[in-house]
C-alpha cells in the first residue's frame, strides 16, 4: 500500500506518531500515557488514520491489538515519512543556526540535583528557545517507557542500538570526614577497611558492598568486602550521610567536588584508587541528536573539565585524568 500524497496531507502528524506509538505498545491506553494524552483522543486519532486510509491498521480482540496485513505495510511507510519531515526539519534549523525544542533529559540523583541543573539553568539563559523535562534516578534508564531523550550517566553505552558522546574520565574516590577520621581513624591500606563503617549505594536489592582498589605505583589489586550500616537508592543520600561523617564513601570525584574543594570531606588512601568510571551523554537514536544535544554535549564537557582543573589544581586529582 502506498500513502498518497493527498491522504497524507489529509491527516495530522499528531495522529501518524500516535499510530506508530499504538504499533510500538501494541496498546492504545500505553501509547496515550507514552504522549501524555487521554485515551479516548488517542482512539479518535487512529480512527481518523483508518478513515483516511479505508483499512483497518490493526485487528483488535478483547485481550490484545495487533497489526493488521496492512498495517503490516502501512507502518514502515509512515515511519519513513516522518522520519523525513524530522530530518528536513532539522536540516532547516541547521540552516538558520535555531537552537530550540524540549531536552527530555534523564540525570543521576547526586549529579543531577547538585552540578547538572545548574549546568542546564545556565544552556537555557543562553537558548531561551530551548524548554526543559527531567527525570532524575539512579535506576536504568528506558528511553520509551520513561519519556526521555537524553541521558548524562556515568558508565559507557552498554546496548549497541544507542548513541553516544563522551564527556570525561571520572576518577572515584575514596571520602571521609575529618571527624570521623579523628573518631574512628585513618586507614592506610585497603585491609584496614574492615573495621571502618561503609556508606553503600543500592540498586535493584544488590548492595555495592565490595570495594576494589588498585596500587597505583604496583598495580596490585585489593577486593574488600565492607561492613557498613547504610545503605540508598540514592546516590545524593550516601553523599549526605559522607558529609555527616556517618562513615566512609565510594564516590565520584565530580559528585563529591563541591565538598572537596570546601574540605568537607578529603579523599583518603589516594595511592591505592578505587575504579574509575566515565561520564556520557546518551541517545537512543541518531534522530535525538540535534543541535541542541551537541551543544548541550559541548557545555557539559567544558563544565566537567573545569571541576576537574579544580581537584587537578588542589591536588585531589592527578593531571593524567585529563589524558
Amino acid at each position: 500500500m502506498i500513502i498518497s500524497q493527498k491522504i497524507f496531507d489529509n491527516m495530522l502528524l499528531e495522529d501518524l506518531q500516535l499510530v506508530l506509538k499504538v504499533a510500538e505498545f501494541r496498546s492504545i491506553t500505553a501509547a496515550a500515557t507514552q504522549l501524555d494524552m487521554r485515551t479516548a483522543t488517542a482512539s479518535a486519532a487512529l480512527k481518523r488514520v483508518e478513515s483516511a486510509l479505508g483499512v483497518e491498521l490493526f485487528t483488535r480482540t478483547t485481550r490484545n491489538l495487533r497489526l493488521s496485513s496492512a498495517g503490516e505495510k502501512y507502518i514502515p511507510q509512515c515511519e519513513q515519512a516522518l522520519l523525513m519531515l524530522d530530518q528536513a526539519k532539522q536540516n532547516m534549523k541547521d540552516d538558520l543556526d535555531i537552537v530550540d525544542g524540549e531536552l527530555r533529559i534523564a540525570l543521576s540523583s547526586d549529579l543531577g540535583r547538585n552540578l547538572a541543573i545548574s549546568w542546564l539553568d545556565e544552556f537555557m539563559e543562553t537558548y531561551p528557545e530551548v524548554s526543559l523535562k527531567t527525570n532524575i534516578t539512579d535506576s536504568n534508564i528506558d528511553f520509551y517507557r520513561d519519556s526521555v531523550d537524553i541521558a548524562l550517566r556515568y558508565g559507557s553505552p552498554s546496548d549497541a542500538n544507542l548513541y553516544g558522546f563522551k564527556i570525561c574520565t571520572v576518577p572515584t574516590l575514596l571520602c571521609a570526614t575529618q571527624d570521623y577520621l579523628d573518631t574512628h581513624g585513618t586507614p592506610e591500606h585497603p585491609h584496614e577497611l574492615v573495621t571502618h563503617n561503609g556508606l553503600f549505594y543500592q540498586l535493584y536489592d544488590i548492595t555495592h558492598d565490595n570495594w576494589t582498589f588498585t596500587h597505583s605505583s604496583t598495580g596490585a589489586e585489593y577486593k574488600i568486602k565492607m561492613n557498613g550500616n547504610r545503605a540508598s537508592n540514592d546516590g545524593d543520600l550516601v553523599r549526605r550521610w559522607c558529609v555527616a561523617g556517618k562513615g566512609l564513601a565510594v564516590k565520584s570525584c565530580l559528585d563529591m567536588s563541591a565538598d572537596l574543594l570546601s574540605g568537607r570531606v578529603f579523599s583518603i588512601m589516594p595511592e591505592f584508587k578505587p575504579r574509575s568510571t566515565e561520564l556520557w551523554l546518551i541517545f537512543p537514536s541518531r534522530q535525538s541528536i540535534t543541535p541542541a544535544a551537541r551543544l548541550l554535549r559541548d557545555s557539559f564537557k567544558e563544565k566537567s573539565v573545569a571541576i576537574l582543573n579544580q581537584l587537578i589544581d588542589k591536588g585531589i586529582l592527578d593531571k593524567s585524568v585529563l589524558a
